[in-house]
């Protein structure tokens, strides 16, 4: 708990740009108590009138900020939120107010999966980033929903703007030419990025490591990659391929353990 003054701390993490909620009870008791409520796990400040509803509400306000959302939330005294632990209880209605730039996602080849992860993507609220250095493929036609479509070649993107990548962002590479994913995994190591995914069979992956290992990449660095990229859920289509992947980011940000296709053995599609 952080004892600066609640108004100076959040004055603070909004000039040094880093994620911040303000959460603010605009409806029942206490109306006007706040509670702010960073995206570390460990910083909040205020309290909204009892030790459970705070906790459950910076809970839920940390979801806010994954996904740069604000919005109204509505709680019993004590944090209940199930429409049965609400009955015959006063609501309490909070206003989250998220400062968060939204989570990236950089989508390395402008493949057939590319287009399914991309819409999947955008649903949880990260801005897309496609990137394929051939300009047939790598167009806003075929990728609609993505934020930005870039012409290039990995390294030059990450050398221009890979400082802005953080624990919150993902790097998935979907190609399956080593001209260009093993730049696109250099690049990605080179960023403080939270989940570097690589698409291929385990036999494409092994030569993978090879080529890594032939331009001087550590074996620690290689531990960072996800490949086979996502979930063992025996996806076989795009779209539900680019859920395995979604949900693998997902595991890997809450560090939950899941059963990733890059821990276990035998066929990726049976």
């Amino acid at each position: 708990m952080n004892e600066m003054p609640i108004f100076e701390r959040y004055a603070e993490l909004l000039a040094a740009d880093e994620p911040v909620a303000m959460a603010t009870v605009i409806e029942g008791e206490r109306v006007g108590a706040k509670l702010l409520i960073t995206a570390d796990n460990a910083d909040t400040l205020g309290s909204l009138g009892h030790p459970e509803l705070d906790r459950v509400v910076a809970r839920d306000a940390r979801a806010e900020l994954e996904a740069a959302r604000s919005g109204v939330r509505n709680y019993g005294p004590e944090g209940q939120t199930t429409p049965e632990d609400l009955i015959d209880q006063p609501t309490i209605r909070v206003f989250v107010e998220s400062h968060a730039p939204p989570p990236q996602m950089w989508i390395f080849g402008a493949v057939d999966f590319t287009a399914a992860l991309a819409r999947v993507a955008k649903v949880l609220g990260y801005r897309v980033t496609v990137c394929d250095a051939r300009e047939v493929f790598a167009t806003k036609r075929r990728f609609p929903m993505a934020d930005a479509v870039r012409v290039t070649w990995p390294t030059p993107i990450f050398e221009e703007l890979g400082h802005n990548l953080n624990p919150r962002d993902a790097v998935c590479i979907l190609t399956h030419d080593p001209k260009f994913d093993v730049p696109a995994v250099q690049g990605a190591l080179a960023t403080r990025v939270g989940y570097i995914g690589v698409m291929g069979s385990r036999k494409t992956h092994s030569k993978r490591m090879e080529r890594l290992a032939d331009v001087n990449v550590a074996e620690a660095d290689m531990s960072r990659l996800m490949s086979p990229i996502g979930l063992d859920l025996g996806a076989r289509t795009p779209e539900e391929t680019a859920v395995s992947i979604c949900a693998e980011i997902i595991a890997r940000r809450t560090g939950k353990s899941v059963p990733s296709l890059r821990n276990s053995s035998g066929p990726i599609h049976s």
